[in-house]
């Protein structure tokens, strides 16, 4: 049970790394697609919290309300930029530099909660930006020069930065139900949305199958298992476990929209969960007390 919280993550995590496909084939604009997926989500977590009573006034914190809030604005941002950066980039290469966030979280934590990162882990997290600088394919092939290229790098970043902002606040939250948390961030998304244009065009038939999924799994489920782990691992963990995203957004792009995997890329993706590994299993730190105990023992 001690790595229950790593694998509700995991699981989160490739979950998400699904979303991309998802999201494509909606074909909706993404602020569109951001607000039916808060809708879905809103839906199926209202029915979920009130069958299992969860929402009762005297368990509601109006602090966590409020981070959780703040933290679904956050949300909000970071999908759609990533979502806009899917039409300008592969969902691959628009998901790996948005996996720039592990050293937002880490620098955050680092300079506002004070966290300390011991030394293995930083070794096997730049060992996963390795990877990761590998796995964009950019490495031995010509980059696209182009402006709509440098849109999507600027959006990814972007969403980055604001999925880092929203995953240190959902660490404060342990205090409150994930499913709570999910929701309230739902149904602000929702609202806030509610007002844009894109949200109000027709949405084809063949797309509300994409959509409810994108609410239920991507969001209503997914974002449960990552809340209910989040206030219980520590910030390096998350943010090296956040590399999952990738490696499972590469694979479902070159299944299922034929984007090469070439020798650098695989490289890469074992680079990533190489340092994934690392840290899950303290390699570095058990070589410490090995180390230490043949010390004692002569």
């Amino acid at each position: 049970m001690a790595n229950l919280p790593a694998l509700n993550l995991t699981l989160s995590m490739v979950i998400f790394g699904t979303i991309g496909l998802f999201a494509v084939e909606g074909g909706l604009p993404p602020f569109a697609t951001v607000f039916w997926r808060c809708i879905f989500a809103s839906l199926f977590l209202a029915a979920w919290c009130f069958g299992r009573g969860y929402l009762r006034l005297r368990d509601l914190s109006p602090r966590l309300i409020l981070m959780a809030a703040v933290g679904g604005i956050c949300n909000i941002g970071s999908s759609v930029a990533l979502f806009a950066a899917y039409a300008s980039t592969t969902i691959a290469t628009a998901t790996i530099i948005y996996h720039m966030q592990p050293f937002f979280v880490v620098l955050i934590g680092a300079m506002f909660l004070k966290e300390t990162i011991r030394r293995h882990e930083l070794l096997w997290m730049v060992l996963a930006f390795v990877g990761m600088g590998l796995a964009t394919g950019f490495v031995g092939q010509n980059v696209p020069a182009s402006p709509g290229w440098a849109l999507g790098v600027g959006l990814s970043l972007l969403a980055a930065l604001l999925y880092a902002i929203g995953t240190i606040l959902g660490k404060k939250l342990g205090g409150q139900r994930p499913e709570v948390t999910t929701l309230i961030q739902a149904v602000i998304a929702a609202v806030l949305l509610l007002p844009v244009p894109e949200v109000t065009q027709p949405v084809p038939m063949a797309s509300w199958k994409w959509l409810v999924c994108l609410g239920v799994i991507h969001t209503g489920i997914a974002y449960t298992l990552m809340f209910r782990a989040l206030p219980k691992l520590s910030t390096p963990t998350i943010g090296v476990l956040a590399f999952v995203f990738p490696l499972v957004a590469i694979v479902v792009d070159w299944l299922f929209y034929q984007q090469p995997i070439g020798p650098f890329q695989a490289i890469g993706m074992g680079l990533i969960m190489l340092g994934t590994l690392g840290v899950q299993l303290g390699w570095g730190l058990r070589m410490q007390k090995d180390k230490r105990k043949g010390t004692a023992a002569t």
